[in-house]
């Protein structure tokens, strides 16, 4: 008898109702042994032992089953995967082991062992596991060797530096680079610590970054005046002789005189008054400076990436230093340099260097990154924590400074010398002059595209200056308290 709706018979010869089961395709299941108590030793924990390179033992270890009811498939596999049979002990668990073949629903298969020997050794004398690249994001199996850039990790400081991560004593990973060649790319290795020219992150300052009046002065201003006053000269003389007249020359002897004193004035006292401009200068507070200002900040300094340490005195975690050493030269004396004049004080050796760093602005408590590493112009006004005056004709030199002569190739010759040197160490306070940079949330300092003038003080009859780059004002720090950063 017909029905519209479908039937089927069992096995045992009863009929039902509708279609026949599907048989559906067993998922691939695994049984395996209970792992027994460890009581706390890892070498008897099999996988957790693994992961900590150490033996472990041979007999406990973890044994799979088969694999039933999956469908035929072709695969590779890494150290880490189960397989069936005891595991080898000691240096089999750690070695790389490559499993292939195929696996039926049987259970099956064809499976080879391939241990790789080649490449260096650990401690325990046995290969060592390579893999580069990414490693996030999934398991790994032990033996597989990636490859891929790896990400850059931040030096172990945390601080966000600037310039390219792979530049100053680290590399890309994080860790020390190493570099072939002569070790003066690095720094000495007898001076811990000493900043070298070649760094690209460290800023080496020359004399011309001084104050100096003749170079503020207009040229064409100076050849004027001097051109006028040799012509008052010339017709005053000329007067005075033909006419026996000699108000015209008293006139310019009067003028020049007026005009020597204010150039002398401004050469002595020149400095002094650009200092004084500076802390005259308001503050300004980050929080609301716009992109472009140029604003002064006065914080405490935190050493970026790169720090410096001073020549003579050896002080640590330094971001600016100078050294500078002078010589007197008599009528007879040798010259320190080619335009040391005699009777006077001349620059023999100059070492000044200045990096990146962070200032913590005392205003509103923000951190900027100052930008003077990196070849930055920067017009330092920091004050000398230490002067020696060295006589080697009347009094024997010290043996940390005949040391220092020693290291640079530089001779007394009963020469009269005198050494400056200054820093700006960590936890100092600082004024900073530039214009402010916001780059993807990051707060820097730079160097303005212009000179900045200072104008004319005429209740202290100094001519204007020009302040260029990124100007640093540091008082002697061997007076003030230090903050600990």
């Amino acid at each position: 008898m017909g029905s519209r709706f479908p039937s089927h018979q069992l096995s045992n010869g009863l009929y039902v109702s509708g279609r026949p089961e599907q048989l559906k395709e067993r998922a691939p299941t695994m049984s395996s042994v209970a792992m027994p108590y460890t009581g706390g030793d890892i070498k008897r924990s099999g996988e957790l032992g693994k992961m900590f390179d150490i033996p472990v033992d041979g007999s406990k270890s973890r044994k799979s089953g088969p694999i039933t009811g999956a469908p035929s498939r072709t695969g590779s596999f890494g150290g880490a995967a189960s397989h069936s049979g005891p595991i080898m002990p000691n240096a089999a668990a750690r070695a790389a082991y490559t499993t292939s073949g195929v696996v039926s629903s049987g259970g099956t298969g064809s499976v080879s062992l391939k241990k790789s020997n080649s490449g260096p050794l650990n401690k325990h004398g046995e290969p060592v596991k390579k893999s580069s690249g990414p490693q996030s994001g999934g398991v790994t199996p032990s033996g597989r060797q990636n490859s891929g850039p790896i990400p850059p990790v931040l030096p172990t400081t945390g601080l966000i530096t600037s310039g390219p991560i792979s530049s100053g004593p680290l590399n890309s990973s994080g860790a020390p680079r190493k570099v072939s060649g002569p070790l003066e790319s690095m720094g000495s290795m007898k001076n811990p610590g000493y900043a070298v020219i070649h760094n690209q992150a460290v800023t080496v300052l020359s004399q011309d970054d001084d104050f100096s009046f003749r170079k503020n002065f207009p040229k064409l201003i100076l050849w004027s005046l001097i051109l006028l006053f040799v012509m008052g000269f010339i017709a005053g003389g000329f007067i005075l002789g033909a006419v026996h007249n000699a108000i015209l020359l008293i006139v310019v002897v009067v003028l020049f005189g007026a005009v020597a004193s204010f150039f002398t004035w401004n050469t002595c006292f020149g400095r002094r008054a650009i200092m004084a401009y500076i802390a005259r200068y308001p503050d300004a507070e980050l929080r609301n400076a716009k992109n472009g200002q140029f604003v002064k900040i006065s914080g405490v300094v935190t050493c970026g990436n790169v720090p410096l340490e001073s020549s003579f005195q050896r002080v640590p975690r330094c971001v600016y230093t100078s050294t500078s050493l002078y010589e007197y030269r008599g009528w007879d004396s040798k010259a320190a340099n080619p335009t040391h004049r005699r009777f006077s004080w001349g620059l023999r050796s100059l070492e000044r260097r200045a990096v990146d760093f962070y200032i913590s602005d005392f205003q509103s408590g923000l951190r900027a990154l100052v930008k003077t590493g990196y070849g930055a112009r920067v017009t330092p006004y920091v004050d000398d924590s230490l002067v020696i005056d060295a006589n080697p004709g009347a009094e024997e030199l010290s043996p940390d400074f005949v040391k220092w002569l020693g290291e640079r190739n530089l001779s007394s010759d009963d020469r009269i010398m005198r050494m400056k040197e200054g820093y700006i160490k960590e936890g100092s306070t600082v004024s900073v002059m530039g214009v402010v940079q916001r780059n993807d949330n990051v707060l820097m300092i730079v160097a303005p595209p212009e000179p900045i003038t200072t104008g004319c003080q005429w209740a202290k009859c100094i001519f204007p200056a020009s302040l260029e780059g990124i100007v640093l004002r540091c008082e002697d720090t061997s007076k003030n308290d230090v903050i600990p950063v």
